[in-house]
């Protein structure tokens, strides 16, 4: 797929990715990380009582670290990297036990941990965690409304009709286990709330609503929210993102064409509005100043754009191909910290548009620009 000099390139990043995570991994081997604090990863696995039930072991992006490490072991072999993976998936299984603070993220927590780690090995208690992991995922769908519950009640507010775009990355867990057990219930919940995010959440030109509340009891579209994007009717990028490389998972676990166009429509979308910079904003639609950005779209946008090129014809594959190459280049060179003053190595993630912070490291970020870098070289470990 690529030319003699991105190969160099592919190779050199390769060579800078292992060679960072190879200290990082043992700086941090008993963390579970989300962002840094002046350089250093943070732990998740710790409940700070000054945070809200969330930061803790329940916190959503607690798989990421787990599936960094799965990534660098499939590369290397190095067992280092197995064994600090299992550091991480054990302490998740506290959060079973305190459930409350679970809610649909569960796929993001175990996909990367758990499942990587049946796949890899056949563990069978990683294997029990997983199908547990599933079962609680497939209790949140709403048979009225033909969707997943996002999140549980918040302050104040009454999330029994939401569900937002993000859960298309969870989904694939209810895929696995159906595949895993031979049990059709958990692809029959996970096509339907793909099926529902199609015409709910996907818009005429391919942009896409981030949250969408349905009526619980009755079914039916109650309202859209701006969500972690500028507005109602924007364009939070990590949510194209979300279902972008989301929809494409759906077609690689069922093989239903409708789900390779939607990733394909929402891809064209994306593309049109890659500036020439390379440089993705929190929101299509934002205001042009204050200029925010969110390097983990970039990334996760990138790893959408290659599994679109597998399976399209050679004549669609450069559009999909030069947009991620793109992307990935411009993340290693205007954005990667590659040296020892940071844990991180992207360094310009924005959890939302209205957030108190922005551009700081944030796990997913390094994990996403780690999966796609390795699809290049044509080798990736697919946890999804």
């Amino acid at each position: 797929m690529l030319k003699q000099v991105d190969q160099a390139w592919l190779e050199d990043v390769i060579t800078r990715i292992t060679q960072k995570m190879d200290w990082v991994s043992e700086k941090n081997r008993d963390k579970i990380p989300y962002t840094t604090i002046d350089g250093t990863y943070d732990d998740r696995s710790v409940d700070n009582p000054s945070n809200s039930v969330d930061d803790g072991i329940c916190w959503w992006t607690n798989g990421f670290w787990g599936g960094m490490m799965w990534l660098m072991y499939h590369e290397t072999g190095n067992e280092k990297y197995k064994e600090i993976a299992e550091i991480s998936e054990e302490k998740l299984d506290r959060g079973f036990h305190e459930f409350i603070g679970l809610h649909h993220d569960v796929g993001f927590m175990w996909l990367p941990t758990s499942v990587a780690n049946y796949r890899v090995t056949k563990n069978a208690e990683s294997r029990k965690r997983a199908l547990h992991a599933a079962n609680l995922l497939a209790g949140r769908f709403n048979l009225a409304g033909g969707f997943i519950r996002a999140w549980n009640d918040l302050k104040d507010v009454d999330t029994r009709g939401w569900a937002i775009i993000d859960c298309m990355f969870n989904i694939p867990l209810l895929y696995w286990a159906s595949e895993e057990t031979g049990d059709p219930r958990f692809k029959q919940i996970a096509m339907k709330h793909a099926d529902t995010a199609m015409t709910a959440f996907v818009r005429e030109d391919g942009s896409v609503n981030h949250i969408v509340e349905f009526d619980p009891f009755n079914g039916g579209v109650v309202r859209t929210y701006g969500g972690q994007g500028y507005e109602e009717g924007s364009s939070w990028t990590r949510g194209q993102t979300w279902a972008l490389y989301g929809f494409m998972m759906s077609y690689i676990h069922t093989g239903k064409e409708e789900y390779l166009h939607t990733a394909k429509k929402i891809a064209h979308y994306f593309i049109a509005n890659i500036p020439e910079s390379g440089i993705i904003p929190v929101d299509f639609r934002q205001p042009a100043e204050p200029k925010l950005e969110d390097d983990t779209a970039a990334a996760i946008a990138a790893c959408g754009f290659i599994e679109i090129a597998k399976v399209v014809g050679e004549h669609e594959k450069p559009l999909y191909m030069n947009a991620a190459i793109k992307l990935l280049k411009t993340l290693d060179q205007q954005r990667s910290d590659w040296g020892r003053d940071s844990d991180a190595i992207l360094q310009n993630g924005s959890a939302a548009y209205h957030a108190a912070s922005h551009h700081h490291a944030i796990i997913y970020g390094d994990y996403y620009f780690m999966e796609a870098i390795f699809k290049l070289k044509g080798n990736d470990l697919y946890l999804w």
